[in-house]
């Protein structure tokens, strides 16, 4: 494209962004009939694709791409949705209503959806993500080039004990890999779970081989020639390594909208119709802000695909015309080893916990209240507690302590 020509006249709607909530975003414009045209517009080259095996099946080599494909590439042209893979907006004009690319290509609209999600934290010092040897875990071509080091790599550091840590170190792991997790809070995934959780799961990595470093925080990365040979701590100590994954989450993609006026700071703000300030320009996903029930009406953002999905559907129906209003609860799942977690609602605030089944045997949940009442559930290889859960949880029920804990009582009968 010539720099400063318009893309197209104009479309109707343009969805910047072509993760899960940018592709559903554009799949339920189509099902609640939408005619108008749609530009689904993302900065990576491939189509529309599942981001969650990223860090498990497709690093792990058990599914091919193709798999993972939220849709056959064909399925956009049959739906008259036109694709712009490779395209960086950085600029949005709210008041003439167009959107300016990296090459000073133009794009007009009628209503934007920004579907951005967001880009992998980096670490304080220097050396990061592009040194040879240090990876993330956010995008396809992430993960392909990791898996094109993995040959010459004998000692890999994990930095950072969330989700996405913990499951590319259950697959590296298996490989024969020696394999350090470091995580600056007191136990991995404080910040999603409560201390049993944690504690089983620390357990599981340790049997498996895996070295945790809780409570520590890294200084820095030691390179040599430009590719990473060591993890420098706080304390002085470095750990080698012929790899490095810097899990330690995302910085949401919004400052083009906040440069254009949106309200908002760590992600754009919206409101129960995924508005954001500015007219005719929706926000969804994980760079979404919203006001959230389950979490007592604090602003948050939650990164998952129940958000990016259900946030992208409502944003949809309202562009159709429709009343529609986010009030989704919020669920998550998370694959390691043989170990299938899913979690109901959020445990942030809780003030008491109950384990149902044993950790010992593989398969419990932990229960989460607040006041008296479930706000969440964290079932390990225990799925009728995932979903029965979700009832109590959205009702806000208050549960009798003792049947709760009692296994054998299925929380519907609650």
């Amino acid at each position: 494209m010539v720099p400063g020509t318009v893309l197209a006249a104009k479309f109707d709607v343009v969805i910047v962004g072509s993760g899960h909530a940018g592709a559903q975003a554009a799949l339920a414009l189509r099902q609640n009939k939408f005619a108008g045209t749609i530009a689904l517009v993302g900065d990576e080259l491939d189509p529309p694709y599942e981001r969650p095996p990223l860090s498990k099946d497709y690093l792990a080599g058990e599914k091919p791409f193709e798999r993972i494909l939220l849709r056959k590439p064909e399925f956009w042209q049959e739906r008259d949705i036109a694709l712009f893979p490779g395209t960086r907006i950085e600029t949005v004009d709210p008041n003439a209503r167009t959107l300016t690319d990296a090459d000073g290509n133009i794009m007009e609209y009628g209503d934007l959806i920004w579907a951005t999600g967001g880009r992998p934290r980096t670490l304080p010092c220097g050396s990061d993500i592009g040194t040879a040897g240090v990876h993330a875990i956010r995008t396809k071509a992430d993960v392909d080039q990791l898996v094109a080091e993995l040959p010459q790599a004998r000692k890999v550091v994990i930095i950072g004990g969330g989700y996405i840590g913990l499951e590319a170190a259950a697959v590296l792991v298996k490989t024969g890999r020696e394999v350090t997790l470091v995580e600056a809070a007191p136990r991995i995934l404080a910040r999603v779970a409560g201390p049993d959780l944690s504690r089983f799961y620390e357990a599981r990595h340790a049997r498996e081989g895996v070295t945790l470093l809780v409570d520590t925080r890294t200084s820095c990365l030691k390179s040599v020639g430009g590719r990473v040979t060591g993890v420098e701590l706080e304390s002085g100590s470095e750990l080698p390594a012929d790899l490095v994954i810097v899990g330690i989450g995302i910085v949401p993609n919004v400052e083009p909208l906040l440069a254009a006026g949106a309200e908002g700071d760590n992600g754009v703000r919206v409101d129960g119709q995924c508005r954001t300030s500015l007219p005719h320009i929706y926000a969804v996903g994980d760079c979404a802000l919203h006001e959230n029930a389950f979490a007592d009406g604090d602003a948050i953002r939650l990164e998952s695909v129940q958000n990016a999905n259900d946030q992208a559907t409502v944003a949809a129906k309202v562009i159709c015309g429709q009343e529609a209003v986010y009030e989704a609860l919020p669920w998550f799942w998370s694959n390691q080893y043989d170990l299938k977690l899913q979690t109901a609602g959020l445990s942030a605030g809780h003030d008491d916990s109950v384990v149902r089944g044993d950790p010992a045997e593989g398969s419990f949940s932990v229960c989460y209240l607040k006041g008296g009442r479930l706000i969440a559930v964290d079932a390990v290889n225990r799925p009728k507690d995932f979903i029965q859960s979700q009832k109590l949880i959205k009702e806000r029920r208050a549960v009798d302590r003792d049947r709760l804990a009692d296994g054998s009582v299925l929380l519907k009968e609650l």
